[in-house]
């Protein structure tokens, strides 16, 4: 949730400052742990009304281009206002604004980024805040944009990966409801009338006929009604989190799922440390890349650690790693570049992810097709079937 307040900082001019936080309460006391004076507090409409028209702040393309700016010479205050006259009728260039106010006011750049944090995610301004005690934002800045860039591509395999099944499912889908819904009545109408010893999944599909003209306006509205449900059920985190909890009980499915979070969640930990986090700071933002079902073992992983515990063996214990990954875990422990371990064990379970993608893809797909096949072949015999026999009996 997202507050705007009217706050005082020493003797300064009455300013605006926008936090998020669960409640009124827990803005004004992150505002005065700013050093602000809170005059007053109130729900901000603006983020809402940005979600409603679906506007969303380019963070990865911004990183990039600051980063280009920064790395030519130009101050932050002079390259963020370069970007924000580059779109200055967008939401960038009012993002970027409330950023540039917030640093004339004397807040650093990594809490000037915190006020609009509906357009910065916290491993960013982590990333940010971190940079600041090194003085190397830039290199901070390319950290992100390749973790970014790195993520994406991930993500574009599966969902390539995805592309053909799902448009055989949907074709698939539409022959058969055509041949349900259209071909079968007709041809069910036949049948009746010509009085013939039908077999039984004739007689069945003569029944669906009967059913569908008596009723198929119904029908097509249960069915609108079904697929509309079922899309905003899987919109629900809980749903998708509890479908996400079943496909894990599902033998190796669930276990490439695993391995696909927690290669998100080590790149995502990895760029966190290289940018000088400490363990248990960066465990706590690279948790928000796991799901929930996750996240129960990272707290026992962050509990054992801040115990004593070695990062590998908090890890195994808590179910978190593959047997190379620990491995690997152990050799960055001993050799001291943890960051850069923990990205190439991202990197390894990402080509892991991918491996068995093109596998279960090259596998899946021809079953697919041979499934959709049957179903429509099944069909079609049944519909013919009867009138082979009438011809039969004319002959």
């Amino acid at each position: 949730m997202r507050f705007e307040l009217r706050v005082l900082k020493g003797a300064g001019a009455v300013s605006q400052l926008a936090i998020d936080a669960p409640d009124e309460a827990r803005a004004g006391a992150e505002a005065r742990r700013r050093g602000y004076t809170v005059l007053s507090a109130r729900r901000e409409r603006a983020a809402l009304l940005a979600a409603r028209r679906g506007a969303r702040f380019p963070l990865e393309l911004f990183a990039l281009e600051l980063h280009a700016l920064l790395e030519a010479g130009l101050p932050l205050l002079e390259a963020l206002e370069s970007l924000a006259e580059k779109d200055a009728q967008g939401r960038t260039a009012d993002v970027l604004g409330e950023v540039m106010r917030a640093l004339r006011e004397g807040l650093s750049f990594s809490d000037a980024l915190a006020a609009r944090g509906d357009a910065f995610p916290p491993f960013f301004i982590a990333t940010v805040r971190a940079s600041e005690r090194t003085g190397h934002l830039p290199q901070a800045l390319a950290r992100f944009s390749a973790y970014s860039a790195q993520l994406d591509a991930v993500r574009k395999k599966v969902v390539s990966a995805s592309i053909y099944p799902l448009l055989l499912v949907g074709s698939g889908l539409a022959v058969l409801g055509f041949l349900l819904a259209y071909v079968v009545p007709r041809f069910g109408a036949i049948f009746a009338e010509s009085g013939v010893a039908l077999p039984a999944s004739t007689e069945l599909l003569i029944a669906w006929a009967g059913l569908v003209e008596a009723h198929g306006l119904m029908l097509a509205v249960l069915a609108a009604g079904a697929l509309a449900g079922g899309t905003w059920a899987l919109l629900q985190p809980r749903v998708r989190a509890a479908a996400l909890e079943v496909l894990w009980r599902v033998g190796p499915l669930g276990e490439r799922l695993r391995v696909f979070q927690l290669g998100r969640f080590y790149r995502t930990l990895g760029m966190l440390i290289q940018g000088g986090l400490p363990m248990l700071q960066a465990l706590d933002l690279a948790g928000h890349v796991l799901p929930q079902a996750l996240r129960a073992r990272l707290a026992a992983a962050r509990e054992a650690i801040s115990g004593g515990l070695p990062t590998s063996e908090a890890m195994h214990s808590a179910g978190l790693v593959t047997p190379v990954a620990l491995r690997m875990l152990r050799v960055g422990e001993r050799g001291g570049g943890m960051g850069e371990m923990l990205e190439r064990i991202a990197a390894f379970l990402d080509e892991e992810t991918a491996r068995w993608i093109e596998w279960f893809t090259r596998l899946f797909e021809p079953l697919l097709m041979a499934f959709i096949g049957l179903m429509i072949g099944a069909i079609v015999v049944l519909m013919y079937v009867p009138i082979f026999e009438l011809a039969g009996a004319v002959q």
